[in-house]
């Protein structure tokens, strides 16, 4: 059973960066041997992965050259017409019964492994450096939970909102420029999973997604607020008398 779980975290795992770009769509994947390593795993368990991967229709074996990735492999969040507000309630629905699940079976270790995130979060060296906190604060979560399906569900979700320029864009309008809630909001997530108390866990998540989907529309209003001031003052300068009254 032990196998099997690690088989599929390995499946999920590079269906999950090919799906956040990664691996992009012809490129090849790297050697059996470099998987096995980077998985600490053997080399059988790794072809297992690739064979789960190529059922998925997420790479192509071609014999004497590698494996690689379809151009179709990504095609499926690209073709979704979704916004970044509808992957925030997405997020806070799923992630907020992760937070509840996770809860009731997270170790020791794993919140170490959390707690070492805010300190990441407290001190960090620039953007990207939060970005990575605060990934690995929620993958840590989900892979709480023993759930392969609430795990696959939270990395489709990190690899949507990093499918298209618009959400990447709204993310980083808002999520740079509020690490000090960020954080805050961590540390109430990361204190009811200490308490191993399922509501309270539950209800920081989605306090959490809530300021965050707030944020978002707060960002959009001050974006569609200069466009109407940059038009205005376009119409301003074509229209205006000034150079005729002078």
């Amino acid at each position: 059973m032990k196998n099997r779980r690690l088989f599929w975290r390995i499946v999920e795992s590079i269906e999950a960066s090919i799906n956040k770009g990664d691996f992009t769509p012809g490129s090849r994947l790297p050697p059996e041997r470099e998987l096995a390593e980077r998985f600490e795993v053997s080399r059988p368990t790794i072809r297992e992965a690739i064979i789960a991967l190529e059922v998925r229709e997420k790479v192509e074996v071609k014999t004497g050259s590698g494996v690689y990735v379809l151009e179709t492999a990504t095609q499926s969040y690209k073709n979704q017409n979704i916004s970044a507000f509808e992957l925030t309630q997405a997020r806070a629905l799923v992630e907020g019964e992760v937070a509840a699940l996770a809860a009731t079976s997270i170790t020791d270790d794993e919140l170490e492994d959390l707690h070492k995130t805010l300190v990441m979060m407290e001190n960090p060296k620039d953007a990207d450096s939060i970005e990575k906190a605060d990934k690995m604060f929620h993958n840590i979560i989900a892979g709480a939970t023993r759930n392969g399906a609430m795990i696959l569900s939270v990395n489709n979700l990190w690899a949507l909102r990093a499918s298209t320029s618009e959400i990447i864009d709204d993310y980083k309008s808002v999520c740079s420029k509020d690490n000090n809630l960020t954080l805050t909001e961590h540390t109430a997530i990361y204190n009811a999973l200490k308490e191993k108390n399922a509501t309270k866990a539950r209800l920081a998540m989605h306090q959490h997604f809530n300021r965050l989907i707030n944020a978002l529309f707060d960002a959009v209003e001050t974006r569609a607020l200069e466009e109407v001031k940059r038009k205005n003052s376009e119409k301003r300068g074509l229209y205006s008398l000034e150079n005729l009254i002078k």
